[in-house]
């Protein structure tokens, strides 16, 4: 497998590139907000991109999704979400030959957030980031939010976290890292606590001096 994390612009944003050995196979995963340094990427290695999806349809995360679908429409592009155009159901697997990459639903960031495990990877989009998580909007969001970052602790901890922005102390981390580490993910057993926190995060970052 190649497995590529891209700095694309915005706010911190990483997109991903994931292709088979032989560069034959590929998936483009959040291409914004600057999709022409993802395209950059693909052209210098060789790659034939066959897939394109969203870890949710927030614009700094599928705004770079024209751009891809025009440079890439004649490999007969399939575009995978959850809101437009093809259903990413949970457990839904796609192939890039030897390369599998599974869609695990995480609503609460948004409805219709999604991960893509590939191999001992899982790219999280704003679900999970190094040490933080995903904004929400109401009690239910963060309601789902909790329930979908529960499901992730279930991963083998040896299981490796892409998030979609560069917000923690470094890019990428482990499930296990984030389990001892992420005060989240360490109120997990209690939702009244979990949600405290939510509500509390910018006074805690700084009691807890975290940027």
């Amino acid at each position: 497998m190649i497995f590529k994390q891209i700095r694309s612009g915005g706010d911190r944003n990483f997109s991903y590139l994931v292709s088979s050995q032989d560069k034959q196979a590929a998936c483009v995963i959040d291409p914004s907000p600057d999709p022409g340094k993802v395209i950059e990427v693909i052209k210098a290695e060789g790659i034939i991109v066959g897939y394109l999806i969203n870890t949710h349809l927030h614009y700094d995360h599928s705004g770079g999704n024209d751009a891809i679908k025009k440079e890439y429409e004649k490999n007969g592009l399939f575009t995978v979400n959850t809101s437009r155009e093809d259903l990413a159901t949970d457990g839904m697997t796609i192939s890039l030959k030897e390369v599998s990459l599974k869609i695990i639903k995480t609503p609460g960031h948004t409805s219709d957030s999604i991960c893509v495990l590939a191999g001992n990877r899982l790219i999280t989009g704003d679900t999970l980031f190094v040490g933080k998580i995903g904004g929400t909007y109401s009690r239910h969001d963060a309601e789902e939010e909790f329930n979908s970052l529960k499901k992730l602790t279930d991963l083998p901890p040896s299981t490796e976290v892409w998030p979609g922005h560069d917000y923690g102390e470094k890019p990428s981390s482990t499930i296990k890292y984030e389990i001892e580490n992420n005060p989240f993910l360490k109120r997990l057993g209690d939702f009244k606590d979990f949600l405290w926190l939510k509500q509390n995060w910018a006074a805690y970052k700084i009691e807890h001096g975290i940027a």
